[in-house]
């Protein structure tokens, strides 16, 4: 039996959109009503990664998601599950009452109208509900969130987000969009033309937004810092065709190898392109930087 009470918030919250804030605003108002942890639980994997035996790239990782939830719904614990095949093939009543009741001392649950859980997604929120009061645990089912007349979800955030549409990606998520990594060495080309850019390289199975130079802001240090990111394969200085994400922080000097980064990414600047010559790149890097400083000087809405 578990030793603590948790308000359970139910999910796979890939992106921490709107609809899922609806969620989680709700299970931490039950938990402050009752006196128990806010809790969210996620997966480790997307559940169709061994389902359909190749991997579901994500808007964010599990540690990104658990730092939005934190960040900005007051989330207390994130409990991320391994999807293996032992948790692939659980029957849907015994992922309620042995993992959500029995380990994890759930009072209350919450989710999503479309929540399915259990061996083959046999269990939706009927069932949900049904076992629910059988154990005599609280049950709310939270219903679709539209914006502009759009069910907000994964799949069209994704969308836009490959597309380059990210001032609209930003919306229905509720938030800027979340990359993050740890900063590695790169060819420091940019520190010879006057803009020292890190470096991160993405995960494998994290989401590519479309390619080209974003608005964003980065924090790093414990410090939040305006910056000109470039997400591509950098043709002009490059031919090996990595994809990393480069940020150039505007007014900063320092060392930051080897440290964690994350990277808010608020708006699409230009498409990435091969210029003529360093000169050209450099020339375009330098307004790209006026542009981002002027749309966060108008509080970051319009480019």
């Amino acid at each position: 039996m578990a030793e603590k009470q948790r308000v359970i918030a139910l999910g796979f919250f890939d992106g921490v959109h709107l609809g899922h804030g609806a969620l989680l605003r709700r299970a931490r108002e039950l938990a402050d009503e009752r006196g128990a942890i806010a809790a969210a639980v996620t997966f480790d994997h997307h559940p169709r990664d061994l389902i359909q035996g190749k991997p579901t790239p994500l808007i964010n990782t599990h540690q990104e998601r658990t730092a939005i939830m934190k960040r900005y719904y007051g989330i207390d614990e994130v409990l991320v599950l391994p999807f293996d095949r032992a948790m692939m093939e659980m029957p849907w009543r015994e992922f309620a009452t042995h993992i959500l009741s029995e380990q994890m001392g759930a009072i209350h649950v919450v989710a999503g109208h479309d929540y399915h859980f259990g061996y083959k997604g046999e269990g939706n929120v009927d069932r949900l509900r049904e076992i629910c009061s059988e154990m005599g645990i609280g049950c709310t089912i939270i219903p679709p969130v539209q914006l502009d007349g759009i069910t907000v979800s994964s799949t069209y955030i994704r969308g836009l987000i490959t597309q380059g549409e990210m001032e609209r990606a930003c919306r229905f998520l509720g938030h800027p969009h979340l990359m993050t990594g740890t900063v590695v060495h790169g060819k420091q080309l940019g520190r010879t033309l006057g803009i020292p850019t890190a470096n991160l390289v993405l995960p494998s199975n994290v989401l590519v937004p479309a390619f080209g130079v974003y608005a964003t802001r980065v924090r790093v240090a414990g410090q939040t810092h305006l910056a000109v990111t470039n997400v591509g394969v950098r043709p002009t200085v490059d031919d090996s065709n990595r994809v990393t994400v480069e940020p150039w922080i505007l007014d900063f000097e320092g060392d930051l190898y080897g440290q964690y980064m994350e990277v808010e990414l608020y708006a699409h600047l230009r498409g990435e392109k091969k210029f003529e010559g360093l000169e050209q790149l450099q020339q375009e890097i330098f307004r790209n930087a006026a542009q981002t400083r002027a749309y966060f000087d108008r509080g970051g809405e319009g480019a």
